[in-house]
């Protein structure tokens, strides 16, 4: 369970990033269902420590404190020289099983310790080539927003470190917990797409009215069969228009963006009922319960009864077939 969490904190660290972590988890939650972390910023050298932009955080505590901490997080940081000392607590922290989550560069520190090594990684991607070429032991992946490899995630650029923190808290204690986290961060749940999207595509300057409102009527209407012609109907556009302006927007096609939202919604009504699957396959949209279960094990990698017997906030799961 994910109780612990120590977060590093690295000369020359990137001030969003390691803000990251500490707003993902280091708040109070407890007032709106959320979880609580026994959260701790740790340092090699406890005392002022020198951020990328020039000013310093101090920080009171030293290594000693994660060594048995559930979760060490690195933010982005100006890679150079690691204090071996950081090196030794992350390969000690791997050898108990803790996870180990990076942001950006951060991924440069667990490549450095050697936990990179034989597994998938990813970082921002501007870095992937420079990781690839000095980590050859490490597979990099550049098109992707994290990556997780027992127990290890690294993820990309900036806010994609909050998807990766957000799939931790999803992994560990459910989908509900993730939520919260997300709506108080005013941050989507669970975002698709990689970082391809957003090296090729400029950034709209805001989503559309019109897209607004057909995700919402999207949402809304997630067991009802949606196919192209009729959203395009429902934005006023033609398919051809309505499909290529969605991906543009959503970072998605509407299939994929919509099999998500349907993926999500059976996760909350797993955990939350006791309705059986076959009905939970309909309200979600994915029409039967097989559907369903090719869904959780493509996606999840694992089955719907499985999610429920580790997630369900019922007390008793009631367990159908599939």
């Amino acid at each position: 369970m994910l109780k612990k969490i120590a977060v590093l904190a690295l000369p020359e660290m990137a001030p969003f990033e390691f803000g990251v972590l500490c707003e993902v988890f280091g708040i109070d939650r407890s007032d709106m269902g959320g979880p609580t972390f026994d959260f701790h910023i740790v340092a090699a050298e406890p005392g002022p420590i020198r951020t990328k932009l020039g000013f310093d955080l101090v920080i009171d505590k030293g290594l000693d404190e994660a060594r048995d901490a559930d979760l060490i997080a690195v933010p982005a940081f100006s890679v150079g020289t690691l204090d071996p000392r950081i090196i030794e607590l992350l390969q000690q922290a791997e050898a108990r099983g803790a996870w180990i989550l990076s942001v950006c560069t951060g991924a440069f520190a667990l490549a450095e310790a050697g936990i990179l090594d034989g597994r998938r990684s990813t970082t921002h991607w501007m870095y992937t080539d420079r990781l690839t070429r000095n980590y050859p032991a490490t597979t990099v992946d550049a098109d992707v927003l994290f990556v997780e490899d027992r127990r290890v995630i690294t993820g990309a650029g900036t806010a994609a470190g909050i998807d990766a923190c957000l799939h931790l808290v999803r992994t560990e204690l459910g989908a509900a917990a993730a939520n919260v986290i997300a709506r108080r961060m005013v941050v989507p749940p669970q975002r698709d797409g990689g970082q391809a999207q957003f090296i090729q595509a400029p950034i709209p300057e805001r989503q559309s009215d019109s897209f607004a409102g057909v995700t919402e009527w999207m949402l809304a209407n997630l067991a009802e069969d949606l196919p192209v012609d009729v959203l395009a109907a429902k934005a006023l556009m033609s398919e051809r228009t309505f499909a290529r302006r969605f991906r543009a927007e959503m970072g998605a096609t509407p299939a994929a963006w919509l099999n998500r939202q349907r993926l999500i919604r059976a996760q909350q009504l797993l955990e939350r009922t006791d309705v059986g699957l076959e009905q939970i396959a309909t309200e979600s949209g994915f029409g039967s319960s097989a559907v369903m279960r090719h869904h959780f094990l493509k996606v999840l990698h694992t089955t719907p009864n499985a999610y429920r017997r580790t997630f369900s906030c019922t007390g008793e799961a009631v367990m159908a077939a599939g």
